[in-house]
């Protein structure tokens, strides 16, 4: 299995405060989640996840919102915040403080809204941040397709590193191939691949939209902000 740990860091420009803000936000929701115990802990999941027949009868629309800040267990948190710390500050160092904060939380949006069209039967509560880092990551793939990722391989405990458009490329086509397999079969739980895959695509246009205006070339190495000069938004 392979993990992202590092990616090549761009310097100047917008500090990551949103980033790392999303991040201590996440984790103080689901330390107060595991601090109710696990009745508790599931009664509040039940009322602040997102539960697609809810949504799609015109219920509980700010779920959409509260469910993104919620997670289903510490690796499900851990894993969502390391992709969030690796991916998340160079997108906002480029675009800005409240761009980055308004794309990352319509990214989630995006993401729960594609899971419920697929699925609108469905009353299982969907948590998790993953739809809206899934847009981080569709963004980036797009900005900085060759920034290289730092990647842990943990059966090995070796560390190397590959273009971001590779590991990203993988990390999609996984999503698709689980989504594609998904159709038609009767949701016990799990993963919501098709958040992922949503909350992608969105991240995937904005940052077509991104990489003109800001004439980001793709290409971004540590330290370097090629062409973008002093534009701040």
């Amino acid at each position: 299995m392979f993990f992202p740990i590092g990616d090549d860091q761009i310097k100047g420009g917008f500090k990551p405060i949103f980033s790392y803000a999303f991040i201590a936000l996440n984790v103080i929701v689901f330390w107060y989640q595991y601090s109710l115990g696990p009745r508790a802990g599931n009664q509040l999941v039940l009322d602040f996840g997102a539960i697609p027949e809810k949504i799609a009868h015109g219920e509980r629309f700010s779920t959409l919102f509260t469910s993104m800040f919620m997670h289903g267990s510490w690796m499900h948190l851990i894993g969502n915040m390391v992709f969030l710390w690796v991916f998340g500050d160079n997108i906002e160092a480029v675009v800005g403080n409240l761009k980055f904060a308004l794309f990352y939380i319509i990214g989630g949006l995006a993401a729960a809204l594609t899971h419920i069209s697929i699925d609108p039967a469905s009353t299982i509560p969907t948590v998790g941040a993953s739809g809206a880092i899934a847009a981080v990551l569709g963004g980036y793939i797009i900005m900085f397709p060759s920034s290289r990722i730092k990647l842990l391989f943990l059966l090995f405990a070796r560390v190397f590193r590959w273009p971001a458009i590779a590991f990203l490329g993988i990390w999609i086509a996984q999503q698709l191939f689980n989504g594609i397999g998904s159709l038609g079969v009767k949701s016990q739980g799990g993963v919501a691949w098709w958040a992922h895959i949503g909350g992608f695509a969105f991240g995937f246009i904005i940052g077509l939209m991104w990489r003109r205006r800001y004439d980001t070339p793709g290409n971004y190495v540590s330290g370097a902000f090629p062409t973008l000069g002093g534009r701040r938004a």
